[in-house]
């Protein structure tokens, strides 16, 4: 599943700016995709929850796969249908796969602090090691083999493909709330409550929704601040990079949280604090080094400072993700995960696209800013989530209430 999505990561902008389109044009794609996560990404979380998990990774398969057959026509109205496809994909990548885990390790009867270590390895594997093959293996698909930006795409079919048989061959089906009679109004009214009734729920979506916001703006920024004047960049081995350091992340991340005297509260602290520094790196190289004027090339040396910034930055999103992910399993009550989940998408995919929609009216700069801030904001939340996270949750009387 991870290959599929790590293996169009570095080259959608690069497609789409092979087709002729500019910045601001690229943008309202990006936006397209992160829109329609957030106008869909509730109803299938909560067709998740209702139809059964399953169900909706294979229906993320087929959307994805979709999404990647459309990147080869040049036509702006197919591009775009092709990102709306691929919301709706992310929004089920993000909430339906880890639901299912969550629910089948209970289910099972496995002690509870072994998903820590679930995460860990999921973490290591699939944005670690996986999406660094990905990376490394677009490259040698696009320059080595010259089948150009769009085999990248096509070999994500394929990989998604493999998954879709996977999941119907070996998993089992599981849901997130067993009533039959609870349309999706309803279960929104109790993902509603849930977070409103518990302050631990909504800063820990305020959390995931500010640095997410951050980290998939910079996925949208990257390929341009490394390349302001068109240089030539190995987009494949970059992201390749990036993928190490977020390995190396998540390989940390394991290892702080089996340390039984440390919290995940606590740490998450010094790592929101680390990456936002790593995103006021170009603001710094624009003041600290001598931008040069020349068109094409390789990476300059401003570059260099930035990607080191960069590497640092996805080594904080290799720690973020497991560390959520326990989180979301310690204060998300079951019957309405992958809701509540997708919920905390909304503010993130409304960020992304203000920031987006804005691209070409401020400078790069800007962005990375705008970022940092908000990677400053998220510290100073974790650190009120800290505070309360003692306090007995009230949460799920509450929704049996509002929902009886």
């Amino acid at each position: 599943m991870m290959a599929g999505d790590w293996l169009q990561g570095p080259y959608v902008y690069y497609l789409y700016s092979t087709y002729g389109y500019g910045k601001g044009e690229i943008g309202q794609l990006f936006i397209a995709g992160f829109g329609s996560s957030m106008l869909f990404g509730t109803i299938v979380g909560s067709l998740a929850d209702k139809q059964g998990r399953k169900r909706a990774c294979v229906t993320y398969c087929i959307t994805y796969i979709l999404s990647c057959i459309t990147k080869h026509s040049p036509q702006y109205k197919v591009l775009m249908l092709g990102r709306v496809l691929g919301g709706i994909a992310t929004s089920l990548l993000f909430s339906a796969f880890e639901s299912w885990l969550v629910a089948e390790h209970f289910k099972r009867g496995f002690d509870q602090q072994w998903l820590s270590l679930t995460f860990s390895k999921a973490i290591f594997l699939g944005n670690g090691l996986v999406a660094i093959l990905s990376g490394l293996f677009g490259n040698v698909l696009v320059d080595t083999l010259a089948l150009g930006p769009v085999a990248p795409f096509d070999a994500a079919s394929c990989f998604l493909a493999i998954g879709m048989a996977i999941i119907l061959s070996t998993w089992t089906e599981n849901y997130g709330d067993p009533s039959e009679s609870k349309d999706l109004l309803t279960q929104f009214r109790g993902a509603a409550v849930a977070i409103a009734s518990d302050e631990k729920i909504a800063l820990l979506g305020a959390i995931q929704s500010l640095f997410e916001g951050s980290m998939y703006t910079f996925v949208f920024l990257w390929t341009p601040a490394l390349s302001p004047n068109d240089e030539d960049i190995p987009h494949g081995f970059i992201f390749a990079t990036f993928m190490l350091a977020s390995m190396l992340g998540s390989s940390l991340a394991s290892k702080l949280m089996a340390r039984s005297s440390l919290r995940v509260e606590g740490y998450m602290q010094i790592v929101f604090a680390v990456s936002s520094a790593a995103l006021m790196l170009p603001i710094l190289t624009t003041f600290l080094v001598v931008p040069t004027q020349v068109k094409g090339g390789s990476i300059s040396f401003a570059g260099c400072v930035q990607l080191l910034g960069f590497c640092a930055f996805e080594s904080c999103v290799g720690i973020f993700w497991p560390s959520i992910m326990k989180m979301r399993s310690q204060y998300i009550p079951e019957e309405a995960r992958s809701t509540i989940m997708n919920f905390f998408r909304i503010p993130l995919n409304i960020f992304v696209c203000v920031v987006l929609y804005n691209v070409d009216a401020f400078p790069i700069t800007v962005m990375f800013g705008m970022c940092s801030i908000f990677l400053l904001v998220a510290c100073i939340l974790q650190r009120r989530l800290m505070t309360i996270s003692d306090k007995p949750s009230k949460t799920l009387m509450l929704m049996i209430f509002c929902l009886s």
